[in-house]
């Protein structure tokens, strides 16, 4: 079993090498949460990371990560700074994306245990065939850090690999659809998966300098940006 970071910097290279114009430019929604681990860790691989919070600026990169935070207000924040419905056309027209822990929150198409916010249920972008419960781990004092092993997806992860998770007031997935790949469980219960442009996580990779995920985006930014 090889790890996860030999794998997506193998692929980062071959992907990147083929693309044109230099670094990818990746994106980091930079409303509210992980923002700054983020951008680091895309810079760690090779990306020229950019903080997108306006229309235009998610219009200049080839892919995204949506981080870590607080679901609600930035689902909240995309509307006020009008940026969800461009981000739904965007992810229907293949932009790569990374959601992690609240990310996976708002890439999810259903939320089982939504917030009302403001008399109105809790709003996701979606695109992501899954079923999520919000802190389903727990609160903040039940976080935790475990060794999960990634199941192989294809062509981005061609072999089993393992990853250091942590797990902040985790959500979890707890139903998904047919075109969703389940890549790492804890518990039974899915808190890793792909399908299509987008992977979502329950952890936060960046916060155990794990990058491999990041390098899995950045070349699939690159080959967005070249087709």
């Amino acid at each position: 079993m090889s790890s996860l970071s030999d794998q997506a910097a193998r692929l980062h290279g071959v992907r990147e090498g083929a693309a044109p114009g230099g670094r990818v430019r990746v994106g980091v929604l930079a409303l509210q949460g992980d923002v700054r681990e983020h951008v680091e860790a895309l810079s760690a691989v090779g990306a020229e990371a950019v903080p997108v919070r306006r229309a235009s600026e998610l219009a200049s990169v080839s892919g995204l990560i949506i981080p870590g935070g607080e679901s609600t207000a930035i689902a909240h924040l995309l509307r006020v700074f009008g940026l969800m419905e461009p981000l739904r056309s965007a992810i229907a027209g293949g932009l790569p994306v990374l959601g992690t822990c609240a990310g996976m929150i708002l890439l999810a198409d259903t939320i089982a245990d939504p917030a009302v916010v403001r008399g109105a249920e809790q709003e996701s972008v979606g695109g992501l065939d899954v079923t999520v419960r919000r802190n389903a781990f727990g609160r903040q004092v039940d976080s935790f850090e475990s060794d999960l092993t990634l199941a192989a997806w294809g062509e981005a992860l061609p072999e089993a690999s393992t990853v250091r998770a942590v797990f902040i007031r985790a959500p979890r997935i707890e139903a998904v659809g047919e075109g969703v790949s389940v890549l790492a469980s804890v518990d039974a219960h899915p808190v890793a998966v792909a399908q299509g442009n987008l992977v979502a996580t329950a952890f936060h990779p960046e916060s155990a300098g794990e990058t491999a995920l990041h390098a899995w985006l950045v070349a699939a930014a690159a080959a967005h940006a070249a087709a």
